[in-house]
């Protein structure tokens, strides 16, 4: 539990003009920036029970999870997304195992390097692509400010 910091004008663009989620089809009702943050958890498969989502000039979020990854996942799911600068988090996880590290990615970074970094190996760059998974969809699409779970080896 604790205070996480993103970078604000990097990642997703999940929220449109004033709240509005933005699709092809014009919604019927403007949908709030809490109801898209839980459907972006919900799409990425991350699971949590009783998801709650508070914005306001940052995102709290709190529910139950199995494992602190899960909780570090839908941190990341929140923080990634353009606009949101902070997140709180307020998630009890049910089995704790060691938490990861967080990593913002720099300009000139790809995994190899973040691997090579932080474990002295360039190919254990798949460790942090999988710790990663749902939200990143290939080791190659990373991008400058987006943060990144580290995982102890």
């Amino acid at each position: 539990m604790g205070l996480f910091s993103f970078m604000k004008n990097a990642g997703k663009k999940l929220f449109g003009q004033k709240d509005e989620v933005k699709t092809s089809a014009a919604p019927a009702a403007p949908v709030s920036k809490t109801d898209l943050l839980k459907a972006e958890v919900a799409r990425l498969g991350i699971p949590v029970s009783g998801l709650s989502v508070e914005v306001s000039e940052m995102v709290t979020v709190s529910g139950t999870t199995a494992t602190n990854a899960d909780r570090e996942k839908v941190i990341l799911a929140m923080g990634n997304i353009d606009c949101v600068g902070c997140v709180e988090d307020n998630i009890t996880v049910t089995n704790p195992e060691p938490e990861a590290t967080f990593h913002v990615v720099k300009s000139g970074d790809t995994l190899s390097k973040i691997s090579k970094d932080v474990y002295g190996d360039a190919m254990k760059y798949n460790i942090i692509f999988e710790a990663n998974r749902p939200m990143l969809e290939h080791p190659d699409k990373i991008y400058p400010g987006q943060t990144l779970r580290i995982p102890a080896q």
